[in-house]
C-alpha cells in the first residue's frame, strides 16, 4: 500500500515533536463512524487506534445484517493517517463507491459494507497511546514507535492471566512475544511449552495436546503426558493455531472454558492451571468468515490481541536489530564494525524483507560468509541479487535461478493464502508434504 496523500491526513492529528526514543505516549486523533443506512443507526467514537466492524458481537461496531460478514473490516489509525482493511468479507468493502481491500480514508469518506453505509469523520480530540520506555522486552528489541507500542501492551498483558492471540507475518518474532509475556508474568518460574499445530500430523495432534493412556491406539504402549499437562503452573503457546483442525477446535474451547483436559483413551478429567497464548500468521478473522475456524473459539482466544509489525514498518529499528543479531551470532569486532557501517545499514533499509527479522538474520549470516576484500558481493540482500552471475558455471547459475524462482514463488503463494499450507498446496498443484519440504529448504518454515 502506498503512502497516504496529504489530503487523507487528519488536520487534528498530533505530530510527534520529539524523537521516538523520547516519547512516552503517542497522541492520535479520535474518529467517529456513523451508520447512515442499511443497519441500526448509531454513532460510534474511537477510544484507541483500532476499530473492528462486523456482525460478530466481539466487534467494536456491531452491524447485525445478513450482508455483513462476522468480521467484515477494521479501521486503523496511526501517525500517518487512517486506513480501512477488508477482512475478506463476503460482500466486500467500498470507499465512496470504489471497492477496496486496504486503502486510506479521507475525512467524510463514505464506507459501504454490504448493504450498510457509514460515514468516517475525524474528531476534535485525541487519544493517548502508551509507549514503553524500554528497548528490549524478553528476546525482542526495538526503539521504533510500533515496537514500543507493542512493548507497552506486553507489559500490561503480562500482569494479567488473559488469553492472548499473537498475529503477524512469518519471521516477525511472534515466538519472542510469547516468551516475553511468560518472562514478565507471575508464571515466569513455571514451564513455557510451545506446540506447533501446523507441524504435527492431524492424527497425532490430539495426543500431543492432551496426552494419551496406554492402549489408547495402536503404538500407545505407555501413558504419555501432553502439552497442557506439561505446562502446569506455567504457559502453553499454541503456535499456528489457524492450522488447528475443525474437529479439535471444540476441545480447545472446552479447555479454555473449563480448565480441564482428558487424555486420549482416558475417562478422567484433569484440571490444568495454565495460561494459554495462541499465535498465527494466518488471518483468523477471514478464516471465521470462511467457516474454517469457529467464531466462539476465536472469541475466547482473542481476549487480548497483539500484532507484531513487519520489518518494513519498523525500519528505524535496523541499527539496533543489526547490533543485536550480530551479538547473538557471536561475530568478531571487525565483522561487527563492517556490518554496522552507515552505507550497509542504508542498503538494509532499502531492501525488501518478506521474511522479516528472520530473513534479516539470514542476510547477515550470508554477508559474513560471502564477504571478500572488504566488499559485499551481489546476492547478500534480497533487493540486490542479480538474475545470474556470469563468473560461475552453467549448472550453478541455473540452480541459483531455480532457487530464486522457488523462493519468490513460495513467498507469494504463502502470502496469497495467508500462510495456509494446505490451501497453498492445492492451488499450486503440489503435494502438501513436498511443499513443506520446499518451505523448509528456503527458510520459510521451521
Amino acid at each position: 500500500m502506498s503512502d497516504p496523500p496529504d489530503a487523507t491526513r487528519p488536520d487534528t492529528r498530533v505530530i510527534p515533536t520529539a524523537p521516538p526514543s523520547h516519547l512516552d505516549a503517542l497522541e492520535l486523533p479520535r474518529f467517529t463512524l456513523e451508520v447512515l443506512e442499511g443497519a441500526t443507526p448509531l454513532r460510534w467514537q474511537s477510544d484507541g487506534p483500532l476499530c473492528a466492524i462486523g456482525s460478530h458481537p466481539s466487534n467494536d461496531v456491531v452491524l447485525a445484517h445478513p450482508s455483513i460478514s462476522r468480521f467484515h473490516c477494521r479501521v486503523e489509525v496511526s501517525e500517518r493517517g487512517a486506513r480501512v482493511v477488508d477482512r475478506e468479507s463476503t460482500n466486500g468493502t467500498a470507499i465512496d463507491g470504489v471497492r477496496v481491500r486496504d486503502a486510506w480514508l479521507k475525512d467524510g469518506a463514505l464506507l459501504m459494507l454490504g448493504s450498510a453505509k457509514l460515514r468516517f469523520a475525524w474528531g476534535q480530540k485525541s487519544v493517548r497511546v502508551a509507549l514503553s520506555e524500554r528497548r528490549r522486552v524478553g528476546p525482542l528489541v526495538g526503539d521504533s514507535i510500533p515496537m514500543r507500542e507493542l512493548f507497552a501492551l506486553i507489559e500490561r498483558c503480562a500482569r494479567s492471566e488473559a488469553t492472548v492471540l499473537i498475529t503477524g507475518e512469518t519471521g516477525t518474532g511472534k515466538e519472542g512475544v510469547a516468551e516475553a509475556l511468560h518472562e514478565e508474568s507471575g508464571r515466569a518460574g513455571g514451564p513455557l511449552v510451545f506446540l506447533d499445530c501446523g507441524a504435527i500430523p492431524q492424527s497425532l495432534l490430539e495426543s500431543e495436546l492432551f496426552g494419551h493412556e496406554r492402549g489408547a491406539f495402536s503404538g500407545a504402549t505407555e501413558r504419555r503426558i501432553g502439552a497442557f499437562e506439561s505446562a502446569q503452573g506455567g504457559t502453553i503457546v499454541l503456535d499456528e493455531i489457524g492450522e488447528l483442525p475443525l474437529d479439535l477446535q471444540p476441545k480447545i474451547l472446552r479447555v479454555l472454558e473449563q480448565r480441564t483436559i482428558r487424555r486420549v483413551g482416558g475417562t478422567e478429567r484433569i484440571s490444568v492451571d495454565v495460561r494459554v497464548i495462541a499465535a498465527t500468521r494466518r488471518d483468523v478473522e477471514a478464516e471465521v468468515n470462511a467457516g474454517t475456524f469457529r467464531s466462539d473459539l476465536y472469541y475466547r482466544l482473542a481476549v487480548v490481541r497483539l500484532h507484531v509489525p513487519p520489518l518494513r514498518e519498523r525500519l528505524d529499528d535496523m541499527p539496533l536489530l543489526v547490533e543485536t543479531l550480530l551479538e547473538r551470532l557471536g561475530v568478531s569486532d571487525a565483522d561487527r564494525e563492517r556490518l554496522s557501517r552507515s552505507a550497509f545499514l542504508r542498503r538494509l533499509r532499502a531492501a525488501s524483507w518478506p521474511g522479516n527479522v528472520r530473513e534479516l538474520r539470514n542476510a547477515l549470516e550470508r554477508a559474513l560468509v560471502l564477504e571478500t576484500d572488504g566488499e559485499l558481493p551481489a546476492g547478500v540482500l534480497p533487493s540486490d541479487a542479480p538474475l545470474f552471475d556470469p563468473r560461475i558455471g552453467w549448472a550453478d547459475a541455473r540452480q541459483a535461478a531455480i532457487d530464486r524462482f522457488e523462493r519468490r514463488y513460495l513467498e507469494a503463494l504463502l502470502a496469497h493464502h495467508d500462510g495456509n499450507v494446505t490451501r497453498a498446496a492445492q492451488a499450486a498443484g503440489l503435494d502438501r508434504v513436498y511443499l513443506h519440504r520446499l518451505l523448509r529448504r528456503h527458510g520459510l518454515r521451521g
